[in-house]
């Protein structure tokens, strides 16, 4: 029976692919659904915390650039993965360490 070598815990890596484009759309649609719905919650806030003027103000100043940085988010990229994938490495002989013979030419 021959020893066959042991398998890496992960799976190998065969492309380094991206999400498609569609299911970037999805993730990036879905930041801006989430960032554009925090705006009403803090208006809301800021009717309900009426009589406390200090903080109805800070909720009112936070919803106004919501929309200006929902869109900032929605539209930059994904960032890449920093993760070190494994990859296949095929075993490489290696090369041999003792000394060879040097064959000279002729004198000239």
């Amino acid at each position: 029976m021959s020893e066959q070598p042991e398998r890496p815990a992960e799976p190998v890596l065969i492309t380094d692919a991206q999400l498609s484009y569609e299911e970037e759309l999805a993730i990036r649609k879905r930041r801006y659904k989430i960032t554009m719905g925090m705006r009403i919650p803090c208006m809301i806030l800021a009717a309900v915390f009426y009589q406390i003027p200090w903080l109805a103000v800070t909720l009112l100043v936070i919803s106004i650039p919501l929309p200006w940085i929902a869109v900032l988010i929605a539209n930059d990229r994904l960032p890449n993965k920093a993760s070190k994938p494994n990859r296949y490495q095929p075993e490489r002989p290696a090369l041999e360490s003792r000394e060879h013979p040097v064959i000279e030419g002729p004198n000239r």
